[in-house]
């Protein structure tokens, strides 16, 4: 009887343990797929709110298009002001889209402009026109500098002919 009995409590506690690694596995699993969601949902807000600006203002110039001081001093007030919801990379995170996604680098800097200026208060992200209008244009300075670059193209080899002259 008492071997029965130990028995029977090995089994329950492989049983348990078993069923609680299936739970925790089912758990972790949904928690990916909510954060997947999350995500992909804050990019296609994202998406909505670039479509939704007026063509006069995708036409903006940017006046610090090019400059490094610009860009650098855009990258400080990221930090300070954006990195908090779109990640200190500006890779997103599941408060604030990844603006290092193609439609975000393909905009115009009139189309940053606008957005940081009026925010998309319905999806979370704040109105920046409280921001001087120059630290606006530094922040977009800084968000083309992100732009995917391709990789350099290796040079072609050389034969011996062209080596040798």
């Amino acid at each position: 009887m008492k071997k029965r009995s130990i028995l029977f409590f090995a089994l329950a506690r492989v049983t348990l343990a078993t069923a609680g690694v299936i739970v925790l596995g089912a758990c972790l699993s949904l928690a990916q797929r909510q954060k997947e969601n999350a995500a992909s949902r804050t990019n296609r807000l994202a998406d909505a709110a670039l479509a939704e600006v007026p063509e006069k203002d995708r036409q903006r110039r940017n006046p610090f298009e090019g400059d490094t001081q610009a860009m650098a001093a855009g990258g400080k007030l990221f930090e300070q002001h954006c990195a908090g919801c779109h990640g200190p990379k500006a890779g997103g995170t599941r408060h604030g889209a990844s603006l290092l996604r193609e439609e975000v680098q393909q905009s115009t800097p009139g189309t940053l402009f606008w957005i940081l200026t009026n925010g998309v208060v319905r999806h979370g992200m704040p109105v920046w026109s409280k921001l001087p209008e120059p630290q606006r244009w530094q922040i977009v300075t800084f968000l083309q500098s992100l732009q995917l670059r391709p990789p350099n193209p290796r040079p072609a080899p050389q034969n011996q002919s062209t080596r040798a002259r």
